[in-house]
């Protein structure tokens, strides 16, 4: 009993560090091996190996660059959600496929509810948005039902 709750606290404190190491790495990507090390109270080498692991087994997918989308011209962000006139699978794929053509969609989640979609719009202002609504997305045969919610603000956005 003693020796599997001696395991069981080390295996506690291995996944512990690993929760660290991401939640680090998630909000600086590019923090060195050296600096996340030490962070986290391991030796360089043991942190690099945990590291490798976990993109190795894909916890860890890649890495990115966190952008400011006002700089990019991007100063119109909308949720809107997205009701099908048919509950098929050719018209979600279709709906899918039309979404991933469209650059103003940066997010696109199928979701449980009332609705089917929930999408993440960004576009330069109110006039680009109003074309995307209009000319993509109210000419989609499968669409039923649009409805916009204008973000005024994000005080948390932890995506990259």
């Amino acid at each position: 009993m003693l020796d599997f709750c001696g395991k069981l606290t080390i295996i506690v404190r291995m996944e512990k560090i690993n929760e660290q190491i991401l939640r680090i790495l998630s909000q600086k990507g590019r923090i060195s091996n050296l600096e996340l090390a030490d962070q986290v109270g391991l030796s360089p080498s043991a942190c690099l190996r945990r590291v490798q692991e976990l993109e190795r087994i894909g916890v860890i997918s890649g890495y990115r660059a966190v952008l400011d989308r006002s700089k990019q011209g991007i100063g119109f962000v909308a949720y809107v959600t997205v009701g099908l006139n048919l509950h098929t699978r050719d018209a979600q794929l279709a709906f899918e496929r039309a979404m991933s053509q469209a650059p103003e969609v940066v997010e696109c989640h199928n979701i449980t509810g009332a609705v089917e979609y929930l999408l993440r719009v960004e576009s330069a202002d109110l006039p680009a948005y109003k074309a995307f609504h209009t000319d993509v997305l109210g000419t989609l045969p499968q669409v039923n039902s649009i409805t916009s919610f204008v973000a005024m603000g994000s005080p948390k956005d932890l995506r990259a």
